[in-house]
């Protein structure tokens, strides 16, 4: 099996086989973000693929382990021509006979570029869940973190997977405003987006100011703040308060994150609301900043 640079999966993912069908991410303009920023944003050849999925055959056959489930990296595969994609979808299923599901990461932007027919291909052909970066239902959040999108276009996105039969995860951003009033307005326009988006999964996760970003720059020069611990923990809350979808599976457990919670809602919301405000009345229960990484 073959890798370039560095490769990022959800956490969910651990147990895939990681298949890169792109290199990079075909936007990488995100202020915040440091993954892709060491590669030049390629789609691989047909025949690579083919000839890694060759290789991956291999080796789990020389260790006796199935394939039951892969990941196509890197940051943004439903950017690759349908047809292509869905060559590498039946070439899989063909290559693993135990194989349940495929999953990928896909940008907001890629997405609208196929049409709703395309996408449900996708969807019969195998790709069984997409991880969306929403980030924040804010339009002026999202524009300034150079998303390519506006709030509108991110809804028609996230909508276009999840009535494609698609299970959609999407991942916000806590603290990605600041703290006061942008902090407020950030969340109650991210909770509004998710409840009209109505996707499977929500995970939520903590800006955290990487080093060689724009946005990393800015907190670097004293132009952008950073939330504190128990800011976070008051974000959480009050997204939690004015989630509606049901149901819903929330994960907030991420390293970047100063609490773990996971439950679904909106059976273990009570349950969530009082975790959090007991880490508010205790402090040594929120996780240092030595704590929080990747």
């Amino acid at each position: 099996m073959r890798y370039e640079g560095t490769i990022f999966r959800p956490p969910g993912e651990w147990r895939s086989y990681l298949l890169q069908v792109t290199i990079g991410c075909s936007h990488n303009q995100c202020t915040f973000c440091s993954m892709y920023k060491g590669k030049r944003f390629r789609v691989r050849p047909l025949e690579e693929i083919f000839e890694d999925i060759e290789l991956a055959k291999a080796y789990y056959g020389r260790i006796g382990q199935p394939v039951k489930r892969v990941f196509l990296c890197d940051g943004d595969a439903i950017i690759q021509k349908t047809g292509d994609l869905l060559a590498v979808l039946e070439r899989l299923y063909d290559v693993f006979p135990q194989l349940e599901r495929v999953s990928a990461y896909t940008g907001p932007r890629s997405t609208l570029s196929k049409t709703p027919e395309e996408l449900a291909a996708l969807k019969a052909a195998g790709l069984y869940r997409v991880y969306l970066g929403v980030e924040t239902g804010d339009s002026a959040l999202l524009h300034a973190i150079k998303k390519g999108v506006n709030g509108v276009e991110m809804l028609a996105a996230g909508a276009a997977l999840r009535e494609a039969g698609l299970d959609l995860w999407v991942m916000i951003l806590l603290g990605l405003a600041g703290p006061g009033a942008p902090s407020r307005r950030h969340i109650l326009a991210t909770a509004d987006l998710i409840n009209q988006m109505r996707p499977r999964h929500l995970s939520a996760l903590t800006l955290l100011a990487e080093p060689g970003t724009k946005l990393g720059d800015q907190v670097e020069r004293g132009e952008f703040q950073l939330i504190t611990g128990a800011e976070a923990l008051e974000e959480t809350r009050l997204l939690l308060e004015h989630l509606e979808v049901n149901p819903l599976h929330f994960t907030c457990d991420h390293a970047s994150n100063y609490l773990p919670l996971k439950g679904g809602l909106p059976e273990d919301r009570d349950t969530m609301l009082a975790a959090i405000d007991a880490a508010l009345k205790d402090e040594a229960l929120i996780r240092s900043e030595y704590g929080r990484g990747l």
